[in-house]
């Protein structure tokens, strides 16, 4: 059974910067695509940052330059590096994995999401 747990949430003020990770179990890292989405639109998800077994990287043009996705296969974890963060509240960050670039209905397997509020 495929298990994905993300932390590293919490509160950061405009321009700083936090680390989300996301520890994988059931599922190796190196063999696919994982990415993180948050909300979008009411009930939508966004791809915000992927990447897949051949090292490729995929960011939504808003995080360009700001966030770097990278992972750490000896511990089946994938991590969300976010710096210059932008006023925007709060949101959930969710990893998910199995599916290919930020192509949200091709990814099948979802962590329970770690929330980041941005705010002075």
């Amino acid at each position: 059974q495929v298990q994905l747990v993300e932390s590293g949430g919490g509160s950061v003020q405009p321009g700083g910067s936090l680390r989300l990770s996301c520890a994988a179990s059931g599922y190796s890292s190196s063999s696919g695509c994982m990415a993180w989405f948050r909300p979008y639109l009411g009930n939508e998800r966004e791809g915000v940052a992927g990447i897949c077994s051949e090292g490729i990287r995929t960011y939504a043009e808003a995080v360009k330059g700001r966030f770097t996705i990278s992972r750490d296969n000896s511990k089946n974890t994938v991590y969300l590096q976010m710096n210059g963060r932008k006023p925007g509240g709060t949101a959930t960050y969710y990893c998910a994995a199995g599916g290919f670039g930020l192509a949200l209905a091709t990814y099948s397997m979802w962590g329970q999401g770690t929330q980041v509020t941005v705010s002075s």
